[in-house]
Formats: C-alpha cells, structure tokens, sequence
C-alpha cells in the first residue's frame, strides 16, 4: 500500500512526496464505553491501515485526494473553520485546528490518502485517518509531538470540530498497539502496557453491515454517565468518575438515579470489571474466562448500555453455537459495525465462513468477515 501511495500521489501531483505516513485501525476488546469515564480497556491495533503521502507546497491552499473514494478536496488554511457536515476532508481540518492550538504552523499541502480500514464499522478508520494525518503534516512542519499529545490532537479534532464527544481509546490504539499484543490503557493514569496475546487464537471480524452515525447516540450515552457521576457525588464526593464507583455503592444508590441513567453507569462499572478480570485471564492463559467475558460485555451492552442492535445480537447468538469460538461481542461505539471473535486459529477460517453464512441466511444480509492480527502502532514509513 505504501507503494500504491507513492505512485497515486506522483501521478496526481507530478512530484514525489516529503512523507508517508501510515496509522492501524483497531478493535476494542473488552471495556467498552469506559475510556471517557477514566476506566481502562483492552484493545489491539491491527493490520489495516490508512496511508498518507504528502509534500509540502507554497502558498495556503491544500489539496486532498482519496484514492478509495476517488475524490478530491481543496480548501484554504487560512479558512478551517469552514466545514462540510459528514465530509472527510473535516478530519484534516480538525487536526490542523488543534495543531495551530498548540502553536504548530504547519505548511500547505498536497495529500494523497489510501486505506483498508473498513469506514462506519467500528474499527476507528477516524482515529487512523487523525493520527496518519498528524504525522505527516507534523513532519512537514519540523514539529515533533511526543504520542500523548498526538492522541490529544486527535480526540480534541473529533470533540471540537467534528462533534462526537469521543474519548482518547481509538487514538492510544493506534498509536501504541504492538504487534501480537493487546493494549492495556489507563485514562485515569494515560499510560498503557502491551500484553501477549496467547499462541493458538486469532481475531475474526464480522461486519454487521449496518452503517452508524457516533454523534447523537454516543453522546447521548456519554451524558448519562455523566448524569450518574454528579448523582452519585452529590452524597459521595469523592466520586469524579465511574472509575470510582464500585458496583456496591451503584446498586446502594440506585433508587436515586433515573433507569436509564442506572444502567448505562452499571454498564461501564461492570466493563471497568471485566478488563481487570481480562488481565487477569490473559496473564494465565485461560481463554475460556476470556472468552466468558466477552459474552458478558455483549450482554451488558445489549441489556444495559443500549447500543447493541438486532443485527449485531444476531452475529453473537449464531457465534455462540459456532464451533472454535472463545468469545465475541460488538467492538466500538456500537450501533452497528462489527463484532470481535477470539477463536481457535487453527479453525478461523473455516468459523468466519459458517457464521457469515447463517447470518446471511437468517437476516439477508452478506456480512463482510476477515482475519485479522494484532499490529504495531502508528509510524512514518
């Protein structure tokens, strides 16, 4: 991919590019919705990714082109705040936003982007896109950010600019995967750690197929975690976030808390649990704890959290009778995307097929499936 890059970009812009980035996608693994409320998570980079070439140019226009979607933008640097709703080119604007936040003064630019990340399935194609992008331009501004304030940049573009109230997961993923490991992320601490995945597993991702839009539902959840926190301070103050809340004191209190405010709180508290747990299992290679675990964290988001979807719930119950399957549940935000299977490696394949075929057979729909594996992070090419 990297070579396909170079020669698009060469061709579309008769020169050579200063750089070439390139940023993995990710799939969350256990500890979901837990990252804005300081809670930790189990997540991978994997081995999709979204490539950039880009050169520094005179002058203040930009211009942007995608090769998967074969469009072009253009746009002014001294006009960022001018946005398109639902257009990609915003993401690069975002960056470059918060970039001038910082004082970076980054140049003008001819890019050319090329991905595998699949878009809208909850594998973070938006995170890889913010992190290949504010490595390119970063070089071609001789600016060198340290990793916690590139994943900064990058969740300040989705929050301020692009208006889903995201926390730092999708960018410390991508940043910090390691290859044949998971990351283990602390948004208390904001540090993370590499844990080995065992020998003898492999990833299967199923695509639901269903299309989601974060921002309305995703901040809708992330308010009522909120709303819990100040409920619970109230009588409790040392509560600052769900991190602090034990399940005890939840269930304690939870006459004082509307239900739906409750459960999603119960929901983030539990997942908080299960990556605890999920170390735990990883580091004793017990896989079919692991694997438990993940069935739990589908049920909590189907049950509890709300942003599972018929389609998806679909994809576990057929994983659940499906030979060579540890576990699996949604991966991201939820609403649609993908769902995450650990799986026998010796039986991938031959799992990803039987499951895509009774999900066609009993929705209709022709599911996207792959393998995948744990990849290393964000870099210059």
């Amino acid at each position: 991919m990297k070579e396909k890059v170079k020669k698009a970009f060469s061709e579309k812009f008769h020169a050579q590019p200063d750089v070439v980035s390139r940023a993995p996608g990710r799939i969350e693994i256990l500890g979901n919705h837990t990252d804005y409320n300081l809670g930790t998570v189990l997540s991978a980079a994997i081995d999709r990714y979204i490539h950039i070439a880009a050169r520094a140019v005179p002058g203040t226009k930009c211009r942007c082109y995608d090769m998967v979607l074969k469009e072009e933008r253009e746009f002014d640097l001294n006009a960022l705040s001018e946005k398109q709703s639902g257009d990609w080119s915003n993401y690069i604007k975002g960056v470059l936003v918060e970039l001038k936040k910082l004082g970076v003064s980054v140049p003008a630019f001819e890019m050319v982007i090329h991905g595998d990340v699949p878009l809208s399935a909850g594998m973070s194609s938006s995170a890889a896109f913010e992190m290949a992008t504010v490595m390119a331009v970063t070089r071609l501004a001789k600016v060198n950010l340290d990793w916690l304030q590139m994943a900064k940049v990058g969740q300040g573009c989705e929050n301020n600019y692009i208006g889903a109230h995201t926390g730092l997961l999708d960018q410390f993923s991508s940043l910090r995967g390691k290859k044949n490991s998971l990351v283990f992320s602390d948004f208390r601490t904001l540090e993370t750690d590499t844990i080995p995945i065992p020998k003898g597993t492999a990833f299967v991702i199923v695509n639901s197929m269903v299309k989601h839009n974060l921002a309305n539902e995703y901040n809708d959840r992330r308010n009522s975690c909120e709303d819990a926190v100040k409920c619970l301070a109230r009588r409790t103050p040392e509560v600052r976030s769900l991190r602090d809340v034990p399940l005890k004191l939840l269930l304690k209190t939870r006459h004082r808390i509307r239900q739906t405010t409750f459960e999603c709180a119960a929901h983030v508290v539990g997942e908080i649990a299960r990556v605890t747990k999920g170390v735990y299992a990883l580091e004793h290679k017990n896989l079919k704890l692991f694997g438990k675990l993940m069935f739990q964290s589908h049920e909590s988001s189907r049950l509890l959290f709300q942003n599972s979807c018929p389609e998806l719930d679909k994809i576990i119950a057929i994983a659940k009778r499906t030979p060579g399957v540890y576990g699996a549940r949604l991966s991201g935000g939820g609403f649609g995307g993908i769902t995450v299977h650990l799986v026998e490696e010796a039986v991938a394949e031959k799992y990803a097929q039987a499951v895509a075929a009774a999900y066609k057979s009993e929705t209709g729909i022709e599911p996207q499936t792959f393998l995948c594996q744990a990849a290393d992070g964000a870099c210059i090419l």
